[in-house]
Parts: C-alpha cells; sequence; structure tokens
C-alpha cells in the first residue's frame, strides 16, 4: 500500500509503528465511553436486547448493571474484566518493556 499519510495515520498508528504512535498508557474504558458517546444506551439495548429494560444510567455502570440484572432477573454473563484492575496490570506491564 503506497498511502503514506492513510497508513500512518491509521494501522501504524493503531499499532504504535508510525511517527506519531498511539500513546501506551491511552486505555480507553467501555463504560465511560458509552455514557459519553451513547447516553441513552440506545445501542446496547439494540445489540442486546435483554438489556432493554435496564436503565441507561445503569448500563454505563457496572455495579449499577449489575443490581439491575439481578433485580430484575435479567439472564445475561457476569462482567468478567474488572476494568481498573486490567488497565493497571497493561500500564505495569507496558512500562516493563
Amino acid at each position: 500500500d503506497g498511502d503514506l499519510a492513510a497508513n500512518n495515520g491509521g494501522w501504524q498508528w493503531s499499532a504504535s509503528t508510525g511517527t506519531d504512535a498511539v500513546p501506551y498508557f491511552r486505555i480507553f474504558n467501555p463504560f465511560s465511553q458509552s455514557q459519553r458517546f451513547d447516553a441513552e444506551g440506545r445501542f446496547i439495548k439494540k445489540y442486546c436486547p435483554e438489556l432493554a429494560e435496564v436503565p441507561a444510567a445503569a448500563l454505563h455502570s457496572p455495579e449499577k448493571l449489575a443490581a439491575e440484572i439481578g433485580r430484575k432477573k435479567i439472564i445475561y454473563p457476569a462482567l468478567m474484566v474488572d476494568h481498573k484492575v486490567a488497565r493497571e496490570r497493561a500500564l505495569a506491564a507496558f512500562k516493563n518493556l
């Protein structure tokens, strides 16, 4: 591929091989991102219909979401990753590279 501008701003940035690599410490939080860009939870409710009756505010908080799932007896898998713990582990791993 000979499109240097597209390469550097696209896959090379994502892979941290370009002239302006992605900062290793920028680890996005899926809950805060969903709150910021879809406060009403439309995307989540569309693609996870079992969560359609969960209030939007609960969709953006791991604790509130778990409570709503339990309260409403919704069949939904438990969270597999504690974002805060995983973020700290990833940062520590990157610092040791």
